[in-house]
């Protein structure tokens, strides 16, 4: 123990253990030596990544949180007596230094990559499939993490929050632009957008493709205000780190007497990004916006702001706020689980994916509704088959702050089944 009272796990003392239980295994006929590679009594090795100190998306909140996790469990004991043991990797948000990570966690023989950040889901799944290597609680970001074998995602992704925009704004605006990136991906969130409106038996939303890097977006925020109509129009965008570029534009256009309200989905806007442009002085005070979670300042997320508080030693990369760290903990909290479930028996990148995929119940404390990755729990539905977190939160800047617009989740599986069929 430290003066602390935390228990402190010594390499030395392991190594005396692992011989004397070595022997007898040796008398006894035993075969896997506790503390050895394989065996069950050695660390528990997972990798969490996400871009760092790069020009666009960067994350450094969710590999922080990782490791601040790993210091709140390993104080308790472990994970059923066994040290938590992190590795970071920067994703660099390009292919190459991606697939680096995650060949460094085949490497390093990691049970599972947890809570991460990744826009190469091409570059980082397939090392990871052929490994057998579990991916839990991806941020949602790709298509990919909704249709790998190995992918165990949390929430529903960008899909998820688009259809609830949808249904959220349906209530809320007469007209609807949405803004979007000009690629591949984002040619699809026009048609998700409007399964949502539909619900409301909305018109179609306005779709204004935007470069996804660009410092500003002057015609693309006067093409997006002239088409919403009159007054009770709404802009909505989803350009993941330069939405706040697009909105600065928006904010800045010369005023024409019209009141266009704004919205977005989480990930693209979230506190922190309010708190940077201005709070309630801001581009985003009255902003309707669709997350996967709670808002920030709901009491369930208490227990992970405790942590932060005892185990994170005020490293300010940690903003209990950002959807990452929040999805961050989240996964953690269901790789704990599955180490509980597996009791005595080894803990190895087969046996948490076989724990996960036979139907092991992750309760999150209300942050998630319960999670489970059984076959029959999955909403199947074609691009996105393993989505089994449908439900997702309507939120509104109040005074600066995100707070929930309605109480609860909605679910959003109707929606994306009738986006499915369109």
């Amino acid at each position: 123990m430290t003066g602390n009272g935390r228990r402190r796990f010594s390499p030395s003392l392991s190594l005396r253990t692992a011989a004397a239980l070595g022997s007898a295994c040796l008398l006894a006929g035993c075969g896997v030596i506790p503390g050895a590679t394989g065996g069950s009594r050695g660390p528990i090795t997972v990798m969490t990544w996400a871009p760092q100190d790069t020009r666009a998306t960067n994350m450094p909140g969710m590999p922080a949180m990782g490791q601040a996790y790993a210091r709140w469990v390993n104080s308790k004991g472990g994970l059923n007596g066994r040290e938590l043991r992190v590795l970071t990797c920067n994703e660099g948000n390009e292919p190459a230094a991606a697939a680096a990570c995650a060949r460094r966690a085949v490497q390093e023989d990691v049970v599972a990559v947890v809570g991460s950040y990744s826009q190469n889901g091409r570059a980082v799944l397939p090392p990871l499939e052929a490994a057998g290597i579990p991916y839990i609680g991806g941020y949602g970001i790709t298509d990919e993490e909704f249709r790998s074998a190995i992918s165990y995602p949390v929430n529903g992704g960008q899909a998820a929050l688009l259809a609830g925009n949808g249904i959220q704004l349906a209530t809320s605006c007469d007209r609807v632009s949405l803004v979007r990136p000009d690629s591949v991906e984002g040619a699809r969130l026009p048609h998700i957008l409007n399964s949502g409106l539909a619900q409301g038996h909305h018109r179609t939303a306005a779709d204004i493709p935007a470069a996804e890097d660009a410092g500003e977006y002057t015609d693309e925020a006067r093409q997006s205000r002239r088409r919403t109509g009159e007054d009770g129009g709404c802009v909505t965008a989803a350009l993941g780190a330069h939405t706040a570029n697009f909105f600065d534009s928006f904010r800045r256009l010369p005023p024409d007497g019209r009141d266009v309200k704004v919205a977005s989905v989480l990930g693209s806007v979230d506190q922190p990004l309010v708190d940077r442009t201005g709070g309630a002085n801001g581009p985003f005070e009255g902003a309707y916006i669709t997350g996967w979670y709670p808002d920030a300042g709901d009491e369930r997320w208490n227990p992970m702001k405790r942590v932060i508080r005892e185990h994170a030693f005020g490293d300010d990369r940690i903003d209990p706020a950002d959807a990452g760290v929040q999805t961050t903990w989240i996964a953690y909290t269901v790789l704990t689980k599955v180490v509980e479930s597996l009791g005595r028996d080894k803990v190895t990148a087969g046996t948490v994916s076989r724990a996960l995929s036979r139907g092991v119940r992750v309760h999150t404390g209300g942050l998630t509704p319960p999670l489970r990755w059984r076959y029959e729990d999955m909403l199947g539905t074609p691009g996105f088959p393993r989505i089994i977190n449908h439900k997702v939160t309507f939120q509104v800047v109040r005074d600066g702050r995100l707070v929930a617009q309605r109480n609860g989740f909605v679910d959003i599986a109707p929606t994306l089944r009738d986006a499915a069929t369109l």
